[in-house]
């Protein structure tokens, strides 16, 4: 019987025969690639596919286009490669800090994107994250997200030359580019998808297709509605009668990877964009791409396989490139995706949950614990910390944590539902509800940073609250990721409520158009949007100097004080400790709190000496970073 060691050897030998075959003549770097994480690859390839009938045929066939992709890589690409490989977490270092935006609505079109680079070098950014761009149907896009092809851009926001322009103008800039990769699903308008409604036989594998309802009706025993406003349960009716898994719009096919010909393809778009010079893809919806009849269909334990072979492939083929994990799912689940041989990001959509929990209850409770219970993740991968996002805001704490500290959860979820759209005594937000069903009640929030904090109804305090929730982005580790346009100010868009293709939508009250009066303003003080932007460039900057926000290591430091959150971040020569006071009055905390630290500080953010010895006093939503 041959030894593990041997059958990695024979398959491997077979995979290089194929390779042979198709005359493809891998260089030395490929091959040694190869020889490196090839049994990686063949363990979680035949985890997945090991009962095809031809699982070696198709991992050749996989490694054929991985070595096509990687002789038409650019020379330019490959040194990035090399330097990657030599320094593979470089996005922990404190001078990453992330911007995102969608093209269309923040500068037109890709030559808008590229005219704002001295922008966002005047920001201080150095990764930039682009939400889809890709050709979509001109109706039902859901904002790009239902993707037509991968290798074409939207003609509105340019082309793919011009794409790689931009990935080569931000990265002489030393900027990374970020980019969705919708991989869950494709649009109904995409290629392959119009063959499976021919019933091309090879196509109609690509996706979960049936021709009555036993087998829908079997998934849907254990699967649940996402989207409930577009259609009820998993599945749609096809025009001919049979059914086709859509987890999302009617108008997005899920992808069928229990067929591992679409595993060879979906490399192939991710490789092709790698080659353009992305360096980072944000695997959209990544909780939702393996489907087993009896499960939830969410976050099962292949979803994770399927990501690491993923991953393997690109460390042969495109070494440079990186994976984000975008899952809101309970939080055990988020933290599965983060391992350097899956996913070496992933977005906290904790984090973001608990900073707005927080601001609406003044209170640290909830963010604190998970700071201190489920903030660290493996060495060389890292959170991306964003205050808000293109979607929904989504209150996706734990519910036993919340009940460890006497909260109800799903209580506590319509508090901060009802608080967010205005609908709670006191409340200081103009929220939006989304995805509101009037018989429950029940619904999400949207809005923008300015508008959820309270600028927009002019709420005393507003600015403070939007500065310290992104101190909190900016100081806790990971990469920090601004929405542009919250460095202005930007309020809500009503204007969608007028356009007929989006009014059922309200994710569009906070995608609105560049705010050009706002930024024209960012450097008068006197205005909103001026004393925020001064703020936001100098905790920035702040980050950017101070070596003890690189990485992600935080030591909690308990006040004593539930309205006032407190952490170290660990450095070489010393330790930064920042305080947060979310509530509406000043705050006192005692002197023998800093019994263990030296008598005094520097808070770097105001400038000035603190002596800790005595106390110190936080005013209303005031945050300090303490060199200590």
């Amino acid at each position: 019987m041959l030894t593990i060691d041997q059958q990695v050897q024979a398959a491997l030998g077979y995979v290089q025969a194929r390779l042979a075959d198709a005359q493809v003549a891998p260089d030395p770097a490929f091959e040694d690639r190869l020889q490196t994480y090839f049994p990686r690859l063949l363990t979680r390839f035949t985890e997945l596919y090991g009962e095809h009938e031809h699982c070696l045929d198709q991992l050749g066939a996989l490694l054929v286009v991985a070595a096509r992709s990687w002789a038409d890589r650019p020379d330019e690409l490959k040194r990035v490669d090399a330097l990657r490989e030599a320094q593979p977490d470089w996005f922990l270092d404190n001078r990453v800090v992330g911007g995102v935006c969608s093209v269309e609505r923040y500068a037109g079109d890709l030559e808008g994107i590229r005219a704002r680079i001295p922008y966002l070098r005047e920001l201080g950014l150095t990764y930039l994250h682009l939400m889809p761009l890709f050709a979509a149907p001109e109706r039902d896009s859901d904002g790009g997200y239902a993707v037509s092809s991968y290798r074409e851009v939207d003609p509105a926001q340019g082309d793919m030359a011009g794409l790689r322009a931009l990935a080569h103008d931000l990265r002489a800039v030393g900027i990374s580019l970020v980019l969705d990769f919708v991989f869950n699903h494709t649009a109904d308008e995409h290629v392959w998808a119009r063959q499976a409604l021919a019933k091309d036989p090879e196509y109609e594998g690509y996706y979960w297709i049936f021709p009555d309802r036993t087998m829908p009706d079997a998934f849907e025993r254990t699967t649940r509605e996402v989207l409930p406003d577009d259609h009820r349960g998993s599945f749609i009716p096809l025009p001919d009668g049979r059914w086709v898994w859509s987890t999302f719009h009617s108008f997005e096919w899920d992808l069928n990877y229990s067929n591992p010909a679409v595993f060879t393809a979906m490399a192939g778009e991710m490789l092709f964009l790698a080659n353009l010079g992305i360096d980072v893809l944000r695997l959209d919806a990544v909780a939702f791409v393996w489907k087993q009849l009896g499960t939830s269909c969410e976050s099962l334990p292949k979803a994770h396989t399927l990501v690491g072979a993923f991953n393997a492939v690109c460390r042969i083929a495109a070494p440079g490139l990186l994976f984000e994990a975008e899952a809101l799912v309970h939080p055990d689940e988020v933290a599965q995706y983060i391992e350097p041989g899956q996913c070496q990001l992933a977005s906290n959509p904790l984090q973001t949950a608990l900073t707005w929990e927080a601001l609406a209850t003044r209170d640290a409770t909830l963010l604190a614990d998970a700071l201190e219970r489920r903030h660290a993740v493996p060495s060389g991968t890292s959170w991306v910390n964003s205050v808000r996002s293109h979607d929904d805001l989504s209150w996706t704490f734990a519910d036993e944590d919340a009940a460890a500290h006497g909260i109800n959860g799903p209580d506590h979820r319509r508090f901060l539902n009802a608080f967010y759209v205005g609908r709670f005594p006191g409340s200081f937000a103009k929220g939006v509800p989304f995805q509101e069903n009037p018989r429950t009640g029940d619904h999400r929030v949207c809005g923008t940073t300015a508008s959820l904090a309270g600028l927009e109804t002019g709420e005393r305090g507003a600015a403070e609250r939007i500065l310290l929730a992104y101190s909190i982005a900016l100081s806790t580790g990971g990469v920090p990721l601004l929405y542009l346009g919250d460095e202005v100010g930007q309020l809500n868009d009503y204007g969608y409520l007028d356009d007929p293709d989006r009014a059922d939508d309200s994710r569009w009250v906070h995608r609105p158009a560049y705010p050009a009066l706002r930024y024209a303003e960012r450097d008068d003080p006197a205005t909103d949007a001026g004393r925020i932007y001064r703020g936001m460039r100098h905790l920035i900057g702040l980050r950017r100097a101070l070596d003890e926000l690189a990485g992600t290591s935080l030591v909690p430091f308990p006040t004593g004080d539930r309205h006032v959150l407190g952490y170290l971040r660990p450095g070489d020569e010393g330790s930064l400790l920042v305080l947060a006071n979310l509530s509406d009055s000043p705050r006192t905390l005692p002197a023998d709190l800093f019994a263990d630290l030296p008598a005094t500080a520097h808070d770097v953010v105001a400038d000035i000496t603190v002596d800790l010895w005595t106390g110190v006093e936080l005013e209303p939503l005031q945050f300090v970073w303490l060199a200590v």
